[in-house]
Order: structure tokens, then sequence, then C-alpha cells
């Protein structure tokens, strides 16, 4: 059986949970169409999920798709930052292998608990920041909280430049935004490249203590290192990845808590812990919506339907964690008191995320500070008021506002 009413990308990512309902509908693996009339698949049933995600037939490597390397997709395509970067997610075997040993010196355990001083102190002083708002002003809590942190603390960690910040951050925005036009994503990954360039060649000639640094300094075993063009590609990835889906990771906790009372009461009441918060809003709310992209290198059935050789494949993680196949009637409804909360919104197999452990500890460190201060936190609109973040790649909300109230001092 195969799908033959695909459904049409909302590039306004006005509703990406509806969308992803009605692609469901069609079936576990369904037709999706992309900007610009490209046809793709999207995998939204978990089990089905796991097996494209494992499986050697879907490459992450655009040469593999003949739509791409015989110029039929315009180089001002709207996702064709997703091509053109070269680092470990767009590489197969033995080239990612080779990557992600390389990157990885970065996330060791070791380093990633080094990290908890930089988050806590960056926490902290977002914090002191938002005291100076009145107890019933209303703030943008994902605006000057959920979306600087993460920011601040990759930033940190990569040794970028103050100065450079917005430029590398404001890319990595536009790059997941999918209302823009074909020119625009043209023009940003262009400027976005020179930029991570010119910070990779800071770093060659100015090596500091900083994940650029290391990286740029790791060798293979046979003594080659990352190339210029994999570097910048490593940088797109790492800025990318860890400001952009953090941000919503942790507005989406926050709104959870808020607008669902009785949970707040369950973690207050030790009935549920910060952990059970965290594993319930990666699996009801995965920070991605709708990953581009893969490329069957082979006809491979799945779900029901065979996807050709040469077809670019979507990993629609927002669906995946709702899954009534695995998680039953109320897959999609926040209930952190479920016993399991089974997702792949860090992906699974050779491409797991490797800033998982990172993402998990600015998670534990972030919401707990947050309510400790704030204990009357609450929404400032209705939850069916807040905006969308204006893209189908990113499953998030454009702005979360809230009332602080009177803040408690804090204890470090």
């Amino acid at each position: 059986m195969e799908n033959h009413c695909p459904v049409t990308l909302d590039t306004a990512g006005q509703d990406v949970h509806a969308e992803a309902e009605r692609i469901r509908e069609n079936g576990p693996v369904a037709r999706v169409e992309l900007p610009g009339g490209v046809l793709a698949w999207s995998v939204t049933g978990y089990e089905e999920a796991k097996k494209v995600l494992s499986d050697s037939r879907i490459s992450k490597d655009p040469q593999k798709w003949p739509a791409f390397t015989s110029g039929e997709i315009p180089s001002n395509w709207p996702l064709i930052g997703w091509l053109l970067m070269d680092n470990m997610t767009t590489n197969d075997d033995p080239d990612h292998m080779r990557l992600r040993k390389l990157v990885s010196r970065a996330f060791t355990p070791r380093r990633v608990e080094d990290t908890r001083p930089l988050i806590e102190k960056t926490v902290h002083d977002l914090l002191d920041q938002l005291e100076e708002a009145g107890p019933d002003e209303v703030v943008d809590l994902k605006g000057r909280f959920a979306t600087p942190l993460p920011a601040r603390v990759i930033c940190e960690m990569f040794g970028v430049p103050e100065s450079a910040r917005n430029a590398v951050l404001r890319g990595a925005g536009v790059n997941v935004t999918t209302s823009i036009s074909g020119d625009e994503a043209e023009a940003n990954v262009e400027k976005w490249h020179e930029e991570l360039y010119e910070l990779a060649e800071i770093k060659r000639r100015t090596p500091g203590d900083d994940l650029t640094s290391v990286v740029l300094a790791a060798r293979e075993d046979d003594g080659t290192r990352l190339t210029d063009e994999e570097m910048v590609g490593t940088l797109h990835l790492m800025l990318g990845a860890g400001s952009e889906t953090l941000m919503n990771a942790l507005s989406h906790a926050v709104l959870a808590l808020l607008s669902q009372p009785e949970q707040r009461e369950l973690l207050e009441a030790g009935q549920i812990s910060w952990d059970d918060v965290i594993e319930e809003t990666l699996r009801v709310q995965a920070p991605v919506a709708q990953l581009p992209l893969r490329f069957a290198t082979d006809d491979i059935e799945v779900g029901g339907v065979v996807i050709n050789k040469g077809d670019p494949v979507l990993m629609g993680f927002a669906a995946v964690g709702r899954d009534p196949d695995v998680h039953g009637a109320s897959a999609a409804e926040f209930d952190a008191t479920r016993t399991d909360k089974t997702h792949l919104s860090f992906g699974h197999g050779s491409h797991f995320c490797l800033g998982a452990p990172l993402a998990r500890l600015e998670l534990r460190i972030a919401l707990p500070a947050l309510f400790a201060r704030f204990p009357d936190l609450s929404l400032g609109v209705r939850p069916d008021e807040l905006e969308p973040q204006g893209t189908f790649i990113m499953n998030g909300h454009s702005a979360l506002p809230v009332r602080l109230g009177s803040p408690v001092p804090a204890s470090i």
C-alpha cells in the first residue's frame, strides 16, 4: 500500500501537533510535501522510527539524493541549509564515525559535568535579571530565560566571543525557520558559514580552553583532523542544536507545570521528580517536530509502504513520542506520573544526539532553580493564546508570557 495523498507541511508551523496527527492518519510512514513541491516521507510511528533511524539504507548524506546532486533542487531551496552542512549528521560511516569520534571528545561525561558551575551561574544570573520585573508584570520567559540560557552556555563552552554571539545564533535561528524565502535561506547559509569560518580561524590562531579548540586539536589515530569545512559544519550543528532545541524543551516543561497545576502539586509533594517532568516533556513535546533530512539508498518497505530509492525522509519526532500504539489513548497528554515515558527525542542508533547528557543537565539545574526563585510563577495568557514559533521543523512557541510573582531570595 502506498499513500498518494501527501500532507503539505505548513511553513508557518501554526499547529505542528494537529499536522502530525493528519499525517499519522495516513499511516506511520506517510507522504508529505515540502516547500517547492518536493515530495518526502514523514515517519510518525515509534517502531517505524526506530527502524528507519537504524537502517543503513537510509542515508544522512545529501549526495545520496539524486534530486539534489542533479541540480533539480535549486541553491535557493528554503531548506538548503540542511543540505550544505558538512558534519557528522550529514555523513554516513565511515566518515560519520570518524567525525563523531573527534567531536565526542568535547562531550565526555567529565566535560559535561565540568559545565555544571557555568550552567548554575548562568541560571542564577538570568534569574537575578528577571527579578528586575515587577511581580505582576507580564514578561516573556522564553525570551529572557529559556532562550539565553542554552545560548550562553553553548557559546561559553565553544569559546564564541561576545561580539560574535548574536550573529552565529541568528544564523541558527534562521536555519530552522521554514517561513522564509529561498533567497533568504541561501543568503543565511552563506553569511552563517562566513561567520563560523572566522570563529574557527580565530581558534586555530589562538586556541584556548574551550571546546572549539578541543575539537580543532583532536586527531584521529592516523593523524587526520577535521577539515575547515567539517569544522564549520560541526559548529553549525553544535551551536544550532545546543541552543534551539533546549529552549523549546525548557519552555514546554514550564508551560506544562503552569497549565496543569495538579502536576506541579505532585512535584512539590515529592510524588514525581524533576526527571519525571523532563522525560515526559521530551516525550510529549519533542523539541524538534520534523527533522530533515534522510535519503533512501534502496527501496525499503516500512510501515506498510515502500520508500523508493532516492526519496527524502523526515523524522516526525513530535508525533513519535505521542504514538498511541506505545502510550495509549492518553499519548497526547502530559502526565509525569506515567510509568512509560519512552521517546526518541534525542534520536536513536548511530546518530543519537551527543549533547543529550548536557541538555538533561541544563534542564535539571534550570527548572528547580526557576520555580524555587519564583514559586508564584503563573501564565500571563491562556495556553491557547500562545503563538507558534513559525516553523514546521521545531516544536515551540514564539514567546512564553508569564507573571513571575514575588521572588524568593537566591540560596546561592
